[in-house]
């Protein structure tokens, strides 16, 4: 059970805005907040290195509190600056081949699809879509027939796009790569924190996320699971740096036996500090909870706004996350926005840019207003977002 009077009391921003940006960047917890001011001023008191060595065994509780929160362990944490530069490490190590086949979907992070697109460039290789289904996203069918047909090099999914509510099944889609022998890729960047993740379950190689979305953590911080099979084919980012590696002799290195061979030395200390909290904040609140909450808050949003006026609810699939996409006959996301923003709402813009392929199919033009919540908003927020959105429409 929730106790929503401490979980907000612990959330200074509430006392603010209206927050329903969480799919952005989530309002980080007084404990986050405070683990990263007290080793910034750390750092001014005895100088960045010594800091760093005071408080080396609670920057090491970064890999054990994130590997917590994907059911695996510490040696397969790495940390990275944000969730595209933990893909593009995880992308860079991969032989890529002429010809090689990189099989995504329609519904795939736009930064991703640009990776995709730059190695076709470069290197040949051959980016081919799976069909959709309009229960599940991308089609496990096609996919799997696909695999069969293609051998891809590489098989990469979103778990929950940034511009939709829908869910992928990442453990359907992880069960053919295991049982056809190729590596997966899954960008669970806006699943972790609001929907459990198990990479027993996934069977992924690769998985990055970042931590200030639904985990409630700081920007400028990310991570990347790798899988033992990674490890043991000795995969290692392009640029491997001296914490990836040791120099061995003038012309020879040796790799970091566990998942750090994929980290750069220097990462924020102060900012994987308060990672650690907010991932330890999440665990201890319980990720299934959260789940549920966020279920139950979007399921009675979503059913408000499709009462409105002219508002079209835009998200599809049978199971939907904390992600909520709208366009307004009437209105701009834009200006939908920027009047929600003048009573203190927060709510965000997927542009068109962003999801060429879902809001072409949508008839979406520019953007459409994306809505958030997060388990720490109360059904009396969701009664004045609507309210508020409604006056916007007139």
């Amino acid at each position: 059970m929730l106790d929503l009077t401490a979980l907000r009391s612990d959330t200074p921003g509430t006392q603010h805005v209206l927050h329903v940006n969480n799919a952005g960047a989530s309002l980080m917890p007084q404990s986050v907040v405070e683990a990263i001011t007290a080793h910034i001023t750390l750092e001014a008191e005895i100088g960045g290195y010594e800091a760093a060595e005071v408080q080396k065994t609670a920057i090491q509780d970064f890999y054990a509190a994130t590997a917590d929160l994907l059911n695996t362990t510490a040696d397969h944490i790495a940390a990275a600056g944000n969730a595209t530069d933990a893909y593009a490490r995880a992308l860079s190590s991969i032989p890529f081949r002429r010809d090689d086949v990189i099989l995504t979907t329609n519904n795939d992070y736009v930064s991703n699809q640009i990776a995709f697109l730059s190695l076709q460039q470069r290197y040949g290789v051959q980016v081919v879509r799976a069909a959709n289904d309009p229960a599940t996203g991308v089609s496990v069918e096609d996919m799997a027939n696909k695999i069969k047909a293609l051998r891809p090099r590489l098989v990469a999914v979103t778990h929950v796009p940034t511009n939709s509510g829908l869910i992928q099944p990442v453990e359907a889609i992880g069960q053919l790569c295991r049982e056809y022998d190729v590596l997966y890729l899954v960008d669970a960047c806006q699943s972790v924190g609001q929907l459990p993740v198990d990479i027993d379950k996934i069977q992924c190689d690769f998985l990055t996320a970042t931590c200030r979305k639904f985990l409630r953590g700081p920007r400028g911080m990310g991570f990347l699971y790798v899988s033992d099979k990674v490890l043991a084919a000795n995969l290692a980012p392009l640029f491997v740096d001296l914490n990836g590696a040791s120099w061995e002799s003038a012309d020879a290195y040796r790799l970091e036996p566990t998942a750090k061979r994929f980290e750069i030395w220097e990462i924020p200390r102060a900012l994987t500090l308060g990672a650690a909290e907010a991932h330890r904040y999440a665990l201890n609140v319980g990720i299934e909870v959260i789940a549920d909450r966020n279920a139950a808050l979007c399921a009675k949003l979503r059913t408000a706004l499709a009462q409105l006026p002219s508002i079209r609810l835009l998200d599809e699939g049978d199971q939907l996350a904390s992600i909520i996409t709208l366009s307004s006959d009437c209105k701009s996301a834009a200006d939908l926005k920027a009047a929600l923003s003048k009573e203190r709402i927060n709510t965000s813009l997927s542009t068109h840019g962003a999801a060429i392929l879902d809001f072409d199919r949508k008839g979406v033009k520019t953007a459409a207003l994306r809505i958030s919540p997060h388990y720490f908003n109360t059904s009396k927020e969701i009664t004045t977002l609507v309210d508020a959105l409604n006056q916007a429409l007139k």
